[in-house]
């Protein structure tokens, strides 16, 4: 038996590793099980910061074979090294894994290599070796929803992992699931000269959104080349010597057609991942969905056991991760830690950009809330204009009466950083003229979230 630690995280995704710094950091002897050969989970390694690196790439592609002749500057015979941007895409990768390792010798966490298992209370195995502790956190993250009748061999069917490691641009990809990672993929080979078609069970794209902004953003994704068959069902994807051949049929019944692709990119969501952890035999209750139970304070069914990030209820969002990874640090150090889960943003890291935060305007019609709109676009921004972005706009939600933000919707260029400032307007109660009546500086992209706070009360000054 080793020697004890005060809390053993196991998984180094950003819930996991934050939650390890910040209860090191409060004084605790913090030891963060992980069975990659580097830190990071599936975020750092194989998920956000990869597919991240290769937007940027392939926007910076885009906007010189398309874009910078309308500033004037002419870039001829563009072509594109496939090999070279996946080397940056490591690189990038490489450094952000390489400064959490960094940060855990920093903050003396201790890396315990190897796969974990739950023995009970107090009781980790790592590699053969038994830990003791006096807590233990989950933060063992998501992994790829498969769907029957469409077999990933990361090869010519892939989950979002084999879509970035794509050796020659496809031809003709088709995304199955009209979601965030579907999306930002297929915008990726969209971009680099693929033919792009995404395929959804459902009649919209991305249902977190509002019915109306899912639209509008459809329409600029068309736009841009990608083609979309919406209320279809794939129920079978055989791959031949050529690629694959996907059979679909219409969501409400009707005849099955065929589709040829060089590449399937399989992308309908998300499940918790908790293979091996032995959750079972250490009496670790799930719910319906198969997410670990919590209560509110991320307590397991088991004492001294908690989860935190994708294995629970809730949005499967890295920075939600974090945050409850530093709350349950703060809980096990005698403080008084919290997340708002009424303040946490979402962004789909297409171009333009997609950020929303708080609540949609579909849910406060259904939940009966009266409420005002304010909408302003980016064609009146002068900023958006000196930059050639102009597609998209900010629209707010407010309660009628006392005013108070409920949420805030953005298409738009940098959307993701934009939407900080109301994320920051709700967290503290914050009513659209609160945000109205703060100086923007002139001319920037955040004047459209001053003029859409404006637009609530019906006195936006640029339209």
């Amino acid at each position: 038996m080793s020697d004890a630690f005060d809390l053993i995280v196991i998984g180094s995704g950003p819930g996991g590793y934050v939650c390890a710094i910040r209860a090191a950091q409060l004084g605790l002897r913090v030891a963060c099980v992980e069975k990659r050969e580097t830190l990071g989970g599936t975020c750092l390694n194989i998920g956000c910061i990869p597919s991240k690196a290769l937007l940027q790439s392939s926007e910076n592609f885009n906007e010189a074979r398309h874009g910078f002749a309308a500033h004037g500057v002419m870039v001829e015979g563009v072509k594109l090294d496939l090999e070279r941007m996946h080397a940056r895409k490591r690189e990038v990768v490489q450094a952000n894994t390489k400064g959490v390792e960094f940060l855990f010798r920093k903050n003396k966490v201790t890396w315990l290599r190897g796969e974990g298992r739950i023995l009970g209370a107090g009781r980790v195995s790592v590699a053969g070796t038994e830990y003791e502790t006096k807590a233990i956190v989950i933060a063992t993250g998501s992994e790829s929803t498969p769907l029957p009748g469409v077999a990933v061999d990361e090869k010519r069917i892939v989950t979002s992992t084999g879509a970035l490691e794509l050796s020659e641009v496809p031809k003709h990809l088709v995304v199955i699931g009209a979601g965030v990672i579907g999306l930002e993929l297929g915008s990726v080979w969209r971009r680099l000269g693929a033919e792009v078609t995404v395929i959804e069970f459902l009649d919209r794209i991305v249902p977190t959104l509002d019915l109306d902004v899912a639209k509008d953003f459809q329409r600029i994704l068309e736009k841009q080349g990608l083609k979309f068959r919406l209320g279809a069902k794939v129920t079978k994807a055989e791959p031949t010597d050529a690629g694959v051949t996907l059979t679909m049929e219409p969501a409400r019944g009707g005849e099955a057609e065929t589709l040829t692709a060089d590449i399937v990119l399989l992308s309908i969501g998300r499940r918790v991942y908790v293979d091996g952890l032995g959750l079972e035999e250490a009496g670790i209750g799930r719910d319906e969905r198969g997410r670990v139970w919590t209560d509110e304070h991320y307590a397991t069914t088991v004492p001294g056991i908690y989860a935190i990030g994708d294995v629970r209820v809730g949005p499967m969002l890295a920075h939600k991760a974090e945050d409850e990874g530093i709350a349950i640090a703060e809980l096990l150090a005698g403080q008084a830690g919290h997340v708002n889960y009424e303040a946490i943003p979402s962004v789909i890291y297409t171009w333009p950009e997609v950020a929303t935060v708080g609540k949609t305007e579909d849910e406060l019609k259904a939940d009966g809330t009266e409420y005002v709109v304010g909408k302003f676009p980016f064609t009146a921004n002068a900023r958006a204009r000196a930059i050639g972005n102009t597609d998209g706009y900010v629209k707010l939600m407010s309660e009628k009466g006392s005013d108070r933000l409920l949420g805030a919707q953005i298409i738009g260029p940098d959307a993701g950083t934009l939407i900080a400032e109301l994320v920051t307007a709700i967290e503290f109660g914050a009513s659209a003229e609160d945000v109205a009546r703060i100086c923007h500086a002139h001319p920037t992209l955040s004047e459209a979230v001053r003029e859409a706070a404006l637009a609530v009360e019906g006195h936006a000054l640029h339209i």
